[in-house]
């Protein structure tokens, strides 16, 4: 092999290494903004859901008709403790098998299993289209109808 050709194949595989190397730094820039944006719109979920549970007046004007204010604030405030725990998941901080166990925690509550009564549904289709967000509705679901059906038994 002459000397030209094989500077020219090393500055070639330079090239491509680059390349490839390139394109994997920008699909991981990509993916650590999608990140980023995801946190800052749960941080303004999160603090809106903060002023909605601890301000009557401000609650009273997204009340659903026919619900009293009170009530509302409390489920407000349990989904504020699922979409933290939704946050949680979607930055990868929830070890994998390990969402079941969270999500049945959340469920030993009253609170939340109203709030999952009354809104669970809403989520779902909330949901529709997102993988990562269908699982982690699916899985608090179970939680709910599991904790629902061990009650009777206890009893």
């Amino acid at each position: 092999m002459k000397l030209t050709t094989a500077v020219l194949a090393a500055g070639t595989a330079v090239a491509f290494t680059t390349a490839v190397v390139g394109a994997a730094r920008l699909k991981q820039d990509a993916r650590h903004q999608t990140e980023r944006n995801e946190a800052v719109l749960a941080r303004n979920q999160l603090d809106w859901l903060a002023q909605m549970s601890t301000t009557p007046d401000l609650t009273k004007l997204w009340t659903p008709e026919g619900m009293d204010v009170e009530e509302y604030m409390q489920l407000l405030k349990a989904n504020q403790l699922i979409c933290m725990l939704s946050l949680r998941d979607r930055l990868g901080f929830v070890r994998f098998g390990h969402l079941p166990w969270y999500a049945a925690q959340l469920m030993e509550s009253d609170v939340c299993r109203r709030y999952w009564r009354r809104f669970g549904d809403l989520r779902a289709q909330e949901a529709e289209g997102d993988e990562r967000a269908e699982h982690f509705t699916r899985v608090l679901d179970k939680a709910a109808k599991n904790h629902s059906q061990a009650r009777p038994a206890a009893a």
